[in-house]
């Protein structure tokens, strides 16, 4: 019995926390900086198309065999993409209910004193719809190679390069890295915002990382398809 009471208080205590206004800016905040991260390393890899087919090829094929032989072939990939749709799913659903609890207690009255706090949620709210659409684009694109014109399985570089020929999948890469860059932006000063960690002596610093580490991903990520669609890229 002490067993399931115990059990039952932490799941009351979880239930609460996810219940909070706090609690879900705390996951969104979680989940954010794991998918932060994914994104600076996924960056990196795709910078490696600079250094030609072999190079980039060679990346893809390294991920598969991550943790061998502990973990079995591509594991590690499987476990980061289990990872990451968690954090995705969280991160979606922690907004939306935090969306609808703030629509629902905002004095009418108000509104015209909230046009900037607006202007960052519309921001956010409509980047995330862009880029929920736009992950599942990218995984048709070039992870199933449903949607990809000129596919080859196992040949990751080609398959850049056959996307980023065409003028739609530049276009949508474009699009979808632009609504990145600024919902990065505004995630991280809020991330930040929540965890306590702006006081009127770091906002000067936290805007200026926000800016800047919008601005490098932002960057990193239009390389590609920029190289591609001008030639650089073949």
């Amino acid at each position: 019995m002490a067993v399931a009471s115990g059990t039952g208080r932490r799941q009351s205590a979880v239930a609460a926390l996810w219940g909070s206004t706090i609690g879900k800016k705390a996951v969104m905040a979680a989940s954010g900086a794991v998918m932060l991260l994914y994104l600076v390393a996924h960056m990196l890899g795709n910078l490696k198309i600079f250094f030609g087919p072999d190079d980039l090829n060679g990346y893809a094929a390294w991920l598969r065999t991550v943790g061998q032989p502990f973990l079995g072939h591509a594991w590690f990939l499987w476990i980061a993409r289990v990872v990451l749709l968690a954090s995705v799913v969280a991160h979606g659903v922690a907004a939306y209910q935090l969306s609808r609890r703030d629509r629902a207690a905002r004095p009418q009255k108000y509104a015209h004193r909230r046009r900037r706090a607006s202007y960052a949620t519309r921001t956010m709210r409509w980047g995330g719809v862009i880029l929920g659409l736009f992950i599942v684009w990218h995984i048709l694109d070039l992870t199933t190679l449903t949607v990809n014109p000129r596919a080859e399985e196992g040949h990751p570089y080609q398959n850049v390069v056959a996307s980023f020929s065409t003028w739609y999948g530049g276009g949508i890469y474009v699009v979808a890295m632009l609504a990145l860059g600024l919902h990065v932006r505004h995630g991280f000063w809020s991330a930040a915002q929540t965890l306590g960690l702006n006081n009127p002596r770091r906002d000067r610093v936290l805007k200026i990382s926000a800016n800047v580490l919008a601005l490098v991903l932002t960057a990193g990520f239009l390389a590609v398809p920029v190289a591609v669609m001008i030639g650089a890229v073949q």
